[in-house]
Formats: C-alpha cells, sequence, structure tokens
C-alpha cells in the first residue's frame, strides 16, 4: 500500500472572485476621473478662424463661452441659414447677452469676478458686424475681457 492516497474525480478549481470587486471599483474611478462631461450641445457650424499668435486660457472654469456662426444643417429648416447666436443651449438674440454675461458673472465666485472672461468662438464665415454688435453688448455688461477662439496655422488667401 502507498502511504498517499490519490484524489479521484478532481477536476479544476473554481475560480476566486475574492477580487472582483476590487476591480470594479478600480474601473469605476477610472472612468469618473477620466470623463468629461459635455457642457453645450453645438446649434451652430463653428469651424473658427486661423490665427498666428494663438494662447491657451488659464482657467476655463473662468470662461463664458459665446457661439456665432450659421444653424446646424438639421435645423436650417426652421431657423434659417443666416448666423446665430447661441448662449448655452439656445439661440439668443442680440439684446439676450447682456443678462446672460452678468447671471454668469454672478454665479462666479467673488474674488474671481475680475478675472472672467467671455470668449467668442465665431465660425469663419461670420460677418464682422454681428461680431462687433456682440462685442457693443458685452461693453455695456461692463464686460472688458474678451477673447476671440482660432485655430492655429496661417492661411495666405485660400481657405482650408
Amino acid at each position: 500500500m502507498s502511504k498517499f492516497k490519490k484524489k479521484t474525480g478532481g477536476g479544476t478549481p473554481a475560480i476566486s472572485t475574492a477580487s472582483l470587486p476590487d476591480i470594479v471599483f478600480m474601473l469605476l474611478f477610472f472612468f469618473m476621473v477620466t470623463t468629461v462631461m459635455r457642457e453645450v450641445t453645438l446649434l451652430v457650424e463653428n469651424k473658427k478662424p486661423y490665427a498666428t499668435e494663438v494662447k491657451k486660457l488659464e482657467k476655463k472654469n473662468l470662461v463664458t463661452y459665446i457661439y456665432v456662426g450659421k444653424p446646424k444643417q438639421a435645423l436650417q429648416s426652421t431657423m434659417g441659414t443666416e448666423p446665430r447666436i447661441q448662449l448655452n443651449d439656445a439661440f439668443a438674440n442680440i439684446n439676450e447677452i447682456q443678462p446672460f454675461v452678468i447671471q454668469e458673472r454672478e454665479a462666479i465666485n467673488e474674488a474671481e469676478k475680475a478675472l472672467m472672461t467671455v470668449s467668442i468662438k465665431a465660425d469663419q464665415s461670420v460677418k464682422m458686424g454681428l461680431i462687433t454688435d456682440i462685442k457693443q453688448e458685452l461693453r455695456k455688461a461692463n464686460t472688458l475681457k474678451i477673447n476671440y477662439s482660432t485655430r492655429k496655422g496661417e492661411v495666405f488667401g485660400d481657405k482650408r
């Protein structure tokens, strides 16, 4: 007789699921940290113009965006093809810019109100007259820090 008995009907041992909750929570935290939520759904076409002197904004949480351009193809049947102004997720008129900027300024911390910047993201085909009207409304709201969003690059007579 042998000293060791052989196990009969062994098979493979069960997989341990003790570390499964740890893995799930690590994945959950990874996606929570890396996911960026889209703040605004663009309703206008926005192909930014080119510029040679481009500088990145430092504190993006202190930036308020005004989008200007033709309505997207799906909205052109109801909104037309003329350039429109978009504030957050809705179209707006020129006279709605001043209350919008004041409301956005009130939502910012008191110490950082002077650092608030309004960034105009205008399509390259928008006429400068509309941009000038927007700037006049921003002056009425005492918002003097204005930024124009652009793409880096140079264009000499040709459209990209």
